[in-house]
């Protein structure tokens, strides 16, 4: 199957400008082709890692990638489908998010082959730096009319709140960014979102214009979840390609707890299963959806890419302590924080009592002094994954992971996190 098919077959393209043409352009020869990503926060995300993924597909087809940091753009912020201006970061600020987010994406796009579809990176501030206003207006601004900006989706739902100039202009600097790519690297392919088709238009309309050079453009639909919202950081539902913003095991949670309507779509997407594997997973998903084959799959194959095997394992791991009855003792206190940290949580005071029968009202994880002995008596608590029956307990160093918490699970899945 051909590159361009099998993306179509993944439902990772959304809209193209030629497609015949582009299908040509693509079969005929190697294809140097770029996604930008403008450093906007200190680490990428699910929404970048598709067009990360629409990058690393086109790669293993023998085409040639230029991942470009918009050390530049990232200074003025895109207005694309926002309600409002984003606050503008210093130039430090940015020039620090642009190398972290520089050796993110070395993890997953190979800038070390010997082969002439190497990898490289780019960063428009290298040809913005000295660019004066005079001559961006001269040599770039001429192509564009007030007009043809106007029209842009992206523009007309700010007008009524409010669009600067400065984000107004965004929209030429990345059509400036294709042309100078292709003018310094022959790259005549840009891919982004689908909310990126006005900006990415505008570099196709310069190129005709300033260089009379055909170039296409591939956008990929927008990623939602379940509430419909986008899969984004300005949405507050992030999932962080850095582990320290989103760990391995919540990443791997994520996947999992996917609705069962969406996960062989997003097998598609995120993956690079082929297709007729897929398509096996999917008979035995749909014959059995309650043992979430398809969301493991996932999961698996996501985290493994992201963070590696062994982050995998452990994520795993720390998923069949937690949730399956093991001994919570074996994990260390910021797994057990991190897969905990939608429970209640109960900070215990220096001068509390540590009787478990009193912890279990104070916590409010009892009603009452009594049902706490009945459930205790019944067997119904654990303590770090261990049945607690009796009813003079004392929680004790011991008990304290690290010295930090305790986990109380009520039942089989009611848990609540003590803290010291």
């Amino acid at each position: 199957m051909e590159v361009f098919e099998e993306l179509k077959a993944r439902g990772l393209v959304n809209q193209t400008t030629d497609e015949t043409e582009l299908r040509k352009a693509l079969n005929e020869g190697m294809v140097s082709y770029y996604i930008g990503f403008d450093p906007t926060a200190d680490s990428l995300h699910l929404g970048n890692l598709v067009q990360i993924i629409m990058m690393m597909h086109l790669q293993k087809a023998g085409h040639k990638p230029y991942a470009l940091v918009g050390g530049a753009t990232g200074l003025i912020g895109d207005p694309s489908f926002k309600n409002a201006e984003r606050s503008l970061q210093t130039k430090e600020t940015v020039k620090n998010w642009a190398e972290k987010i520089h050796l993110q994406l070395e993890r997953f796009l190979d800038f070390e082959t010997e082969a002439e579809n190497r990898a490289e990176m780019t960063n428009n501030y290298n040809w913005f730096e000295n660019l004066t206003f005079i001559d961006f207006l001269r040599d770039v601004g001429k192509y564009f009319t007030i007009n043809y900006m106007m029209s842009k989706d992206s523009v007309k739902t700010r007008l009524e709140t409010g669009l600067s100039y400065t984000e107004f202009a965004y929209q030429i600097m990345q059509g400036y960014d294709f042309y100078k790519l292709n003018q310094l690297n022959g790259v005549t392919l840009q891919m982004g979102g689908s909310d990126q088709w006005g900006n990415l238009t505008a570099g196709v309309e310069l190129l005709r214009r300033k260089a009379n050079v055909v170039a296409h453009i591939i956008t990929t639909p927008i990623i939602t979840d379940s509430t419909g919202k986008k899969f984004g950081k300005s949405e507050g539902n992030a999932i962080w390609l850095d582990a320290s913003k989103t760990t391995p095991f919540e990443m791997y949670q994520f996947w999992l707890n996917v609705n069962d309507d969406d996960a062989i779509k997003l097998l598609k997407i995120f993956t690079f299963l082929p297709l007729d594997e897929i398509d096996q997973i999917e008979k035995k998903f749909d014959a059995a959806r309650h043992e979430r084959l398809a969301q493991k799959i996932l999961a698996r194959e996501v985290v493994t890419m992201v963070h590696g095997k062994e982050s995998y394992e452990n994520a795993v791991h720390v998923t069949e302590v937690l949730f399956g009855g093991g001994n919570l003792k074996e994990l260390d206190a910021k797994s057990i924080m991190s897969g905990l940290k939608s429970v209640p949580h109960y900070p215990v005071k220096a001068d509390d009592d540590l009787n478990l029968i009193e912890l279990l009202v104070s916590s409010g994880i009892e009603s009452s002094k009594r049902q706490a002995r009945e459930d205790v008596t019944n067997g119904a608590i654990y303590v770090n994954g261990e049945r607690v029956k009796d009813l003079n307990y004392v929680l004790s160093e011991s008990d304290m992971i690290e010295g930090q918490l305790v986990v109380i699970r009520k039942g089989k899945k009611n848990n609540s996190l003590l803290t010291f």
